[in-house]
């Protein structure tokens, strides 16, 4: 199954983010179908892509998660800013315990590993929310633009996410998120 760990927002940030995603696209306005915007109910930050994963090595990338959760606490991060990846990807960053998060991502591919999950040369941890891609010819910059002064109130991180991406499997052959396991930041579980 293709997998990837991540941490979700609690539905208030949510909420409170697809305000200004909503004000956003009221301001500017773009021609029909050129930004593909994301269903809020998919949002999340990525930690680590795990790619196609053998169900055989589940139970071992469990174990690996639930100790890489445990190694790190809680803790807090907003919605902060925006940005883009040249013309083809609109997102939105983080403020807060950026080191404490990116440090669990770190381990969430170690942890990936030692199950013995084949990991690409993983890129450096970056915080960012995915908004739109571009489905056409677009200038992103206004859009980072107005989201630069953006904050968002702050939440907490608070556990550790196994997805499983349906690729085509949404709404217009979107991908749909499913939760496969999650741990709790910082506490041991019962033996």
């Amino acid at each position: 199954m293709r997998l990837f760990a991540a941490v979700i927002p609690p539905p208030a940030a949510i909420e409170e983010l697809a305000a200004e995603v909503a004000q956003l696209r009221a301001a500017l306005p773009e021609r029909r179908g050129q930004l593909r915007w994301t269903d809020p109910a998919t949002w999340h930050f990525t930690l680590a892509f795990l790619g196609e994963v053998d169900d055989a090595l589940l139970p071992g990338l469990g174990e690996h998660l639930a100790r890489a959760a445990h190694r790190h606490p809680a803790h807090e991060l907003r919605f902060a800013g925006g940005g883009r990846f040249g013309d083809r990807v609109l997102w939105v960053g983080a403020t807060g315990s950026l080191e404490t998060v990116g440090s669990l991502a770190r381990s969430t591919i170690v942890a990936a590993r030692q199950a013995g999950v084949h990991m690409d040369d993983a890129r450096p941890f970056r915080p960012h929310l995915t908004l739109a891609r571009v489905a056409g010819r677009v200038n992103l910059r206004p859009y980072a633009e107005e989201l630069s002064g953006f904050r968002g109130r702050r939440w907490r991180v608070e556990r550790l996410e196994l997805v499983r991406s349906h690729l085509g499997g949404g709404v217009g052959g979107r991908p749909r998120y499913e939760t496969v396991a999650a741990w709790p930041l910082g506490t041991r579980r019962a033996p």
